[in-house]
């Protein structure tokens, strides 16, 4: 029983990131930023990065393909929730590559990923506090194996 807190953390990401990845779709969800705002890179790309660029939330910048990249961490990380050790590789998957992002997304020339994705603003923040999360279920919090869990003697 002590095993399931990897398991709800994995559920958990993945719930927030389903919510985020379908809030991005809804357009009273979704803030347009004023033309030349601070990190405006919306009317300078117009491109994919342009595609369906706005603020969840009015917090969390994104477009068209952050918004499908939620969806499907959403998705495998409910996936993941099934077992324990789904769960701990989405975990330490999620952690290494939130981690990065977060780390990305502090420098101003890392405003993107590869001009695809926004990763700035409240994004790092997001980014590094559920990848903290994630790296704490995935790599720190000792788990017990299955055998040992059913058996206490051992």
């Amino acid at each position: 029983m002590n095993n399931m807190g990897e398991r709800y953390c994995a559920l958990a990401l993945g719930i927030v990131f389903l919510v985020l990845g379908f809030a991005g779709f809804i357009p009273g969800l979704v803030t347009i930023p004023a033309a030349n705002a601070p990190n405006d890179l919306y009317s300078a790309s117009p491109g994919i990065y342009g595609t369906g660029f706005g603020h969840v939330f009015g917090l969390f910048a994104t477009n068209i393909l952050h918004d499908l990249v939620h969806l499907a961490v959403g998705i495998v990380g409910i996936g993941a929730y099934i077992d324990s050790r789904s769960a701990r590789l989405f975990n330490r998957s999620f952690a290494v590559a939130y981690i990065l992002l977060a780390v990305m997304g502090l420098f101003p020339l890392a405003k993107t990923i590869f001009g695809l994705m926004p990763i700035f603003g409240n994004n790092v923040w997001l980014n590094g506090v559920t990848g903290l999360i994630a790296g704490y279920f995935g790599f720190v919090k000792p788990t017990i194996a299955p055998e040992t869990a059913s058996n206490p003697n051992i």
